[in-house]
């Protein structure tokens, strides 16, 4: 591997660190921002022309936004605007920079998730950017009470190893960092230890029944590689993003949207069997 520090495990065959040259592609991100900003401008002239614009109906559980590596909730607060006025009641999960144990990570998640589940008095849907679904992806094995539907964008949850050179090199650095001291950084159990071995170990159990599982990737993503985001367990979506722009892309977060409206759909439809039954 290139990065000294990435245990082998994170990297099954089959799967590779994308091009150097691959990174280039994120530079559609800017168009992709400019796509967004044009379909909230004419969704704001829609709004005014409407005379009776109402609040949107309010749709399913409750969504919960995680960011990816590196990234805070800002990193998808363009995406949650979108979700919310789709209809969907959306939160934050906290996550100011996912640079930390990625166990500490879940288990910050999953008290995030239960004090939503608790207020709203229901399950709660996961939307993981890159890293944040595979933290969604575990904490959903862990704990079904919690999670009704998960939609992972750009996770590469069959080889988390799979990435651009420059984050490993990023991850290498946290570790050093990690050793020199300084506190809430990656560790080399972190990457390469126990700890990552269980942390991976999660990511890649068996869904369990009633739990939504939708994946979305992109051919054209420069930091995965994404055959390792399809997960043969999930209801694959490909979109056409960078992985950058997967957070705010409209195309994406119609894709988004869509999973999370079948999600809700599906479970109209068992409370209605269960009143009936």
């Amino acid at each position: 591997m290139s990065s000294s520090t990435l245990a082998d495990f994170l990297l099954p065959h089959g799967f590779s660190m994308p091009h150097p040259a691959a990174v280039l592609r994120e530079g559609s991100a800017a168009t992709e921002l400019g796509r967004y900003a044009l379909r909230a401008a004419s969704d704001r002239r829609s709004r005014r022309s409407s005379a009776y614009a109402s609040r949107p109906t309010r749709h399913g559980d409750p969504v919960l936004l995680v960011p990816g590596f590196l990234a805070g909730d800002g990193t998808l607060a363009l995406m949650s605007r979108s979700l919310r006025a789709d209809g969907f009641r959306t939160y934050r999960s906290h996550i100011f920079s996912n640079i930390g144990c990625t166990l500490n990570a879940a288990a910050q998640l999953e008290a995030r998730l239960e004090a939503i589940a608790l207020r709203r008095g229901t399950r709660v849907q996961i939307v993981g950017h890159s890293l944040g679904g595979m933290l969604a992806r575990g904490v959903a094995v862990r704990r079904p009470d919690l999670v009704s539907n998960i939609v992972t964008m750009g996770s590469p949850m069959l080889a988390p190893g799979a990435h651009h050179i420059s984050l490993a090199a990023t991850v290498d650095l946290l570790v050093r960092l990690s050793r020199a001291g300084i506190p809430g950084l990656m560790s080399a159990e972190c990457v390469s230890g126990d700890c990552a071995r269980q942390s991976f170990s999660e990511s890649r159990g068996a869904v369990p029944d009633g739990v939504g599982f939708t994946a979305i990737y992109s051919r054209r993503d420069g930091i995965v590689d994404w055959r390792a985001c399809v997960d043969p367990l999930a209801r694959a979506v490909e979109v056409t993003a960078s992985h950058l722009g997967m957070a705010f892309d409209p195309r994406v977060v119609d894709a988004v949207s869509g999973a999370l409206h079948r999600s809700s759909s599906a479970s109209a439809v068992e409370v209605d069997r269960g009143k009936s039954a």
